[in-house]
């Protein structure tokens, strides 16, 4: 029985050796110890930096969000190596063929012989977005000749690219951008290029190329059938770019833009210049795989030609970007079949209706043209549409109710249009509304208080348009929000704080002008407008000159109409140190609290046409970056406080139409304001009013008055004057009776 058994056993076991089992053949091997050792020794010759790309980074042009993590912390010797974070190996001799650290948080400088440079077997690796120190790329990258996937853009490498890069002949791709020190020579250039003759991509844009010659550029035809994507941007070129590279049969997109001493010219056609184009190029007819085009800001003008509408349909399914913006064509706008990612057609002249086909896209630009018809109900299954731009056009109809309920929507600017109905009403908290631009419509009704919940909110702008309902003050809460209009509607009542912490913490434009607001001034809101305090708060004002901009990556900039100095003017681009309050054309009553007097970065405030009494607080003279100020139309009284003459970038003031009295300041700029700013103000006088005051001291001193305070009085000198005279008559007679005395008239008549 026991041998029967042993036998048994025996035979499993050669079953087990010669018919390999489903079990362990799933079972990947241990990762490589050479490997495993080197990898280690590369985690250790870095350092982690927390703060680094902590909160993500977003590269609009580049199209990549960073979101950082130290990847390298699971990295110990009681795991396998291939299980760590960012490894990859091969499923049969266990050797590490891939490595992805990017966004690791990893610090310091390489080291000459890298442990890196150990992983032959590497096919794929991509160490971008870390901060190597301005380290350079050592001569060691060439031996990672199975490598064909290389990135290790914006890591602060700099020095001379080494030349054995060119040993990497398998490359397919190669992203060395956004290394401003880096540099790469014309020999080391001619050398990659001969090699790497499979390149699909090439992206060197923000590294110096400035030594490479334009004879060297054409050595790009080498890839006559694979380059897909070139990216030289900012690599300082010159000379003459080779026209034949446009002609490339699977080029994708070629970016060459701020090379100014480059010349491109485009394949010969029927431009009037090689700068300004006037037509669709005909080359792009015979381009079987376009994906990315633009051709914004030209000249282009006339209808979309039917080849590139055929090619938009039936050719290019893969089209994800198309800029026709800033052209003149007009006609239907073009159709892309399947939908394309970016889409923008502003500033041209199309008319007709919104295909619904283009609900499949992600960023919709199209204001400023002729555009007609209503928005389609098809845009609600547009459930990864994150920038809808339909301004400036002729749209009617209602806004759809969907529209507040698109998930990744950020943007929806529809302001200028002819549209009615009620705002949508479910707007939802886990949405990412950014901008909402409703301005200039028809639109009637209440606000929805599903607004509240758009709590990444920066813009609300519902200017011009019918809206009646009481101040939304449940508003308050939104954190992020800077620009509120509700300049021109229907609003009433008066204007209370909801009860938050800290209401409206970054607002920075604030307007309700031409409304039926009443009652008090909003004293609890002055109090709390921190985005209006002191500039040298870097929480609340980003230091620079600095635009505000959606986090989308639609080329869009967020605008506002607002009354500058008494003239309507639309900010096509906002900065983030501007910052206004426009109450004005109200029925608020009561005085002005002291309090606005903290509003340190204040540009503007105008008050005007509202019943306002009391004085003019003194507090204003804090008020130093203030541009213009407008309290015309009220009933204040009391004198102008001598502290507003502290405001030295005041370039509009107008405090006419209310009963203010006395001397008018000087001074500053109070000696550049006119009439008009004090007119409707019987009792104020002073320059540059005629009315002079009667103790006025700044008069011209009297020449009488001059006179007073010498010698000899005006009294003295006639009386002087008048004696003088009757002497001067009395001798003169007696001269002529008797020519006496006699010296004097031998002097003056020769007598002897």
């Amino acid at each position: 029985m026991m041998g029967c058994f042993t036998l048994s056993l025996l035979l499993l076991l050669l079953l087990l050796v010669d018919t390999p089992s489903s079990t362990c053949s799933s079972v990947l091997p241990l990762c490589n110890h050479h490997d495993n050792s080197n990898l280690l020794q590369f985690k250790n010759s870095f350092s982690i930096n927390p703060s680094l790309y902590k909160d993500g980074w977003w590269s609009e042009e580049m199209g990549i969000y960073c979101s950082s993590y130290p990847k390298t912390v699971s990295w110990n010797n009681n795991t396998d190596c291939c299980e760590w974070d960012g490894v990859t190996c091969d499923t049969k001799s266990g050797h590490v063929i891939g490595l992805d650290l990017s966004c690791s948080m990893l610090e310091g400088e390489f080291h000459p012989n890298s442990t890196l440079f150990h992983l032959t077997h590497l096919q794929q690796l991509n160490l971008a977005f870390n901060n190597f120190s301005n380290s350079p790329i050592y001569p060691g990258i060439g031996n990672l000749v199975s490598l064909t996937h290389l990135n290790l853009s914006t890591s602060a490498l700099a020095g001379d690219i080494p030349s054995t890069i060119s040993h990497l002949s398998k490359l397919l791709s190669l992203d060395l951008s956004y290394n401003y020190e880096l540099t790469l020579d014309e020999s080391t250039w001619s050398r990659l290029i001969g090699n790497t003759t499979n390149m699909e991509e090439l992206v060197l844009n923000v590294i110096d190329m400035s030594s490479i010659r334009e004879t060297s550029l054409s050595l790009l035809m080498n890839f006559t059938s694979s380059l897909l994507f070139l990216n030289l941007a900012y690599t300082e070129l010159h000379g003459r770019f080779p026209t034949g590279i446009l002609g490339l049969p699977n080029l994708e997109e070629l970016s060459l833009y701020v090379n100014e001493d480059l010349k491109v010219e485009l394949p010969k056609s029927n431009w009037s210049t090689p700068l300004s184009v006037t037509v669709f190029p005909p080359f792009l007819a015979k381009l079987q795989n376009l994906r990315n085009l633009d051709l914004s800001n030209n000249k282009i003008h006339g209808k979309i030609p039917n080849w590139f509408s055929d090619n938009l349909l039936h050719t290019w399914k893969s089209m994800n970007f198309i800029d026709l913006s800033f052209n003149q064509l007009q006609g239907d706008l073009p159709i892309p079949a399947n939908g394309t990612d970016y889409f923008a057609v502003s500033n041209n002249n199309f008319t007709g209706g919104i295909p619904s086909t283009l609900s499949l896209s992600t960023q919709l630009i199209f204001s400023h043209n002729h555009l007609s018809g209503t928005i389609p109900s098809m845009f609600c299954n547009a459930t990864f549409l994150d920038a809808l731009i339909l301004s400036h056009n002729h749209l009617s109809g209602v806004i759809p109710q969907c529209l507040g309920a698109l998930p990744d929507l950020t943007i929806l600017d529809l302001q200028v249009n002819n549209l009615h109905g009620n705002i949508p009403t479910n707007f939802s908290q886990d949405y990412n509304f950014q901008t909402i631009k409703l301005n200039n419509n028809q639109l009637d009704g209440s606000l929805p208080r599903s607004l509240s919940n758009c709590i990444m909110l920066e813009v609300l702008d519902l200017a011009e348009n019918n809206l009646e309902d009481v101040f939304p003050s449940w508003l308050e809460g939104l954190q992020e929000l800077q620009v509120l209009s509700l300049r021109a509607n229907k609003f009433h009542g008066t204007i209370t704080s909801f009860g938050a912490k800290d209401p409206f913490p970054k607002l920075r434009i604030f307007d309700v002008s031409n409304n039926k607001f009443s009652g008090p001034l909003p004293t609890s809101f002055f109090e709390n407008f921190q985005g209006m305090k002191d500039l040298s708060n870097g929480t609340h004002h980003p230091r620079g000159l600095l635009y505000m901009h959606s986090s989308s990556g639609a080329a869009y900039n967020d605008s506002v109409v607002v009354i500058i100095k008494g003239q309507s003017t639309e900010l096509v681009r906002i900065l983030t140190t501007f910052t206004t309050i426009d109450l004005s054309n109200n029925m608020f009553e009561g005085e002005i609290p002291h309090v606005i007097g903290e509003l340190s970065s204040l540009k503007g405030l105008n008050l005007s046409h509202n019943k306002i009494s009391g004085t003019i607080p003194q507090t204003l003279g804090n008020l130093t970056s203030l541009e213009w100020l407008d309290f015309s139309w009220n009933q204040l009284k009391g004198e102008i406080p001598m502290a507003l003459t502290n405001l030295n970038f005041l370039a509009v003031l107008n405090l006419s139409e209310n009963q203010l009295k006395g001397m008018i300041p000087t001074g500053k700029q109070f000696n550049t304001f006119q009439n008009d700013s004090y007119r409707g103000n019987p009792m104020l006088c002073g320059f540059p009013l005629s009315k002079s005051c009667d103790n006025d001291k700044e008069q011209p001193p009297s020449v009488f008055a001059e006179a007073k305070e010498s010698l000899f009085g005006w009294k003295s000198v006639a009386v002087g004057y008048g004696c003088g005279v009757v002497f001067g008559m009395f001798l003169g007679r007696l001269f002529i009776k008797t020519a006496k005395p006699l010296w004097l008239a031998r002097l003056l008549c020769g007598y002897t």
